[in-house]
This record gives structure tokens, sequence and C-alpha cells, in this order.
């Protein structure tokens, strides 16, 4: 069964630091870009940062340039995004997902995070 476990949210204060898991099983997460989008509730879904499944090169939205570091363990099939400097804008559901080179893409059911003093 193929399925995609995000993990690692909660509540941090302003400033603190959190890092999300996502856990794959049932693939192979190195033959996919991974990524990371985040969603406020009756909002758009926003794109956060994906690393390539090749060259394990990554990119950033603007908002977490900097202050988010998004890398892979292809031995645990888990990615993980470390998020410092968190701000209350970053107060979000993060959705993690995995496309491959042939347009295959899943979803995980998303960890809550949320900054807050």
């Amino acid at each position: 069964q193929v399925q995609l476990v995000e993990s690692g949210g909660g509540l941090v204060q302003p400033g603190g630091s959190l890092r999300l898991s996502c856990a794959a099983s049932g693939f192979t997460l190195s033959r996919y870009t991974m990524r990371w989008y985040r969603q406020v509730p009756g909002k758009e879904r926003n794109f956060v940062a994906s690393i390539s499944s090749t060259s394990g090169s990554t990119l950033y939205g603007d908002s977490v340039k900097g202050r988010f570091t998004l890398s892979r363990d292809n031995a645990k099939n888990t990615v993980y995004l470390e998020m410092n400097s968190l701000k209350p804008d970053d107060t979000a559901i993060y959705y993690c997902n995995a496309l491959s080179k042939f347009g295959l893409t899943f979803w995980g059911n998303g960890t809550l995070v949320t900054v807050s003093s």
C-alpha cells in the first residue's frame, strides 16, 4: 500500500524550530521528487520546498528561503523539513507530496504546525 505519513508538527513559539518528517511506504522515495506544501484552512495550498529525485537539488518558496531546509534519507525512505526562526505566518497544515517523472503523485494527510506565543 502506497502511503506518505507526516509527523513532527505541533505548537511552537515564534523564533522556535521544528522538524517535520515524511515517511514513505509502498514505494521507493528516492525515485520521486519530494515536495512540501502548506495550507491555511480556507486558503489555497502553497509550495514550501522540493528536493529532486536525481540531483538532490532543492528549491524553496520565497517566504521560507533561508529558514527552512529540506533533506532526504534514502535508507530510511524519509524526507525531513527543518524549520527555523518560525513566524506566526508559518502556521498551517503541512503536506508532503511525492511526484514521479511520469506524473504519478501521492499526498500525505498533513501535520499541523502552530506558531504562537
